[in-house]
């Protein structure tokens, strides 16, 4: 990119922590996330193992000061807006053309299912108060008017590549000249429904999942959200602000195979990671760490490992799936994992791919095993890929602030 977009901030809430110190320390533990619902009531509550967030929505409430009653997808990225913007360092928001742009699946339909529960009982009750906030544009507008954003608002669902491309959106209106300060990413919470529709496709594991493995039996799903401060570079040098990397390249394309299945051989991956590199400038090898989307479904696994054998050969960059960690947060996935890789340039380091046994026959690939700690990491490619063929690739680079 020619005009450089800087990350300032970053916000993350997840399975594994409720900030980006406690997500470093778990990685650098190596301490998964996936267990039992204690929040959600489920007929599979001791059945299938999710990522969930350890809060209520109660404590959520308290922790960001937004209302009980707000959906859970709203106060998860609540919580992680508010850790970006205060991490961001900017003193005076006021003055900025500034936007927020999130992306989401699920939406309010946590308290849908808690409406309809009384309303199948009962028609003439049932607390309509519980759906006004169902739809997914809902959650960007609540979370938007408690950050003080109001200059461009937006909400992007490309299913489980949403979060991704709402950075790519903000990062373009940003390079594009229409914004200065962009908070972008997404937020998604666990809900009966969605736990019960990927059960329906059978592609959920009875056990923490094993992504990238030969032996993989499927994805846990998980809740979440993350976001990431964007800047133009002259928001950064009149607020006098530390970059922590800058948005280098990206790229969205669809394979257009199949309503729930990526392509075999990879198309739509292969695509989006080489047109990110094309937008960034780099070569292949000059990516140190690819954060794979590794989802641990039998068809996402292969299909991406096809992919990045095919771009990047035999010298395959240290890779690994952060949702052995997380699990699978849909929507707010591409935004977490961007926090993550935010962190990786920040604190030079990798995290492991956790479980991990036997690589698939198919591919050979072999994920990072250990977090590793004080390696050169200048280049990042996060991979998130999603029902109905969206693939996005997104590539954050270091900067030197003193030449930034």
């Amino acid at each position: 990119m020619k005009t450089r977009v800087h990350v300032v901030g970053a916000g993350v809430i997840s399975a594994i922590g409720n900030s980006q110190a406690e997500s470093l320390e778990a990685f650098r533990q190596e301490t998964s996330g996936i267990g039992y619902m204690t929040v959600l009531d489920s007929i599979h509550k001791n059945k299938l193992p999710v990522g969930e967030v350890r809060l209520t929505n109660q404590q959520l409430s308290e922790r960001t000061g937004a209302g009980a009653e707000l959906t859970r997808t709203a106060l998860l990225g609540l919580h992680a807006a508010q850790e970006a913007k205060h991490d961001s360092g900017i003193s005076s928001w006021s003055q900025w053309r500034t936007g927020f742009i999130s992306g989401t699946t699920v939406g309010g339909m946590d308290k849908t299912e808690d409406f309809f529960l009384d309303f199948i009982q009962d028609t003439s009750t049932g607390d309509l108060g519980k759906v006004v906030n169902h739809a997914c544009g809902r959650s960007t507008e609540l979370i938007a008017d408690a950050l003080g954003v109001n200059h461009f608002v937006s909400t992007i669902n490309t299913a489980c590549s949403s979060s991704v491309n709402s950075i790519i959106y903000g990062a373009r209106l940003i390079a594009g000249g229409k914004l200065d300060i962009v908070v972008a990413g997404g937020t998604d919470a666990l809900t009966r429904f969605t736990l019960n529709g990927f059960n329906s496709l059978l592609i959920l594991d009875h056990a923490p999942c094993r992504p990238f493995d030969a032996n993989r039996g499927g994805l846990n799903l998980g809740e979440g959200a993350g976001y990431v401060v964007l800047v133009s570079d002259a928001v950064r040098k009149h607020e006098k602000l530390i970059s922590k990397c800058t948005v280098s390249g990206f790229a969205n394309t669809n394979d257009a195979f199949h309503q729930t299945a990526s392509s075999p051989d990879g198309k739509g991956s292969f695509a989006a990671m080489q047109q990110a590199l094309l937008k960034s400038g780099l070569q292949p090898e000059a990516i140190d760490y690819i954060n794979l989307h590794g989802t641990a479904t039998l068809n996402n696994d292969l299909s991406e490992g096809t992919a990045v054998k095919r771009l990047f050969g035999d010298t395959i960059p240290r890779v690994s799936s952060t949702k052995a960690f997380t699990g699978h947060t849909l929507g707010a996935s591409g935004g977490m994992e961007a926090v993550f890789s935010v962190m990786a340039i920040q604190h030079q380091c990798v995290f492991p791919n956790l479980r991990f046994q036997e690589p698939i026959p198919e591919v050979g690939i072999v994920p990072q095993l250990q977090f590793e700690k004080g390696i050169g990491v200048r280049h990042v490619m996060s991979n998130s890929f999603g029902f109905g063929g969206n693939c996005s690739s997104i590539i954050f680079s270091a900067v030197k602030n003193d030449q930034a």
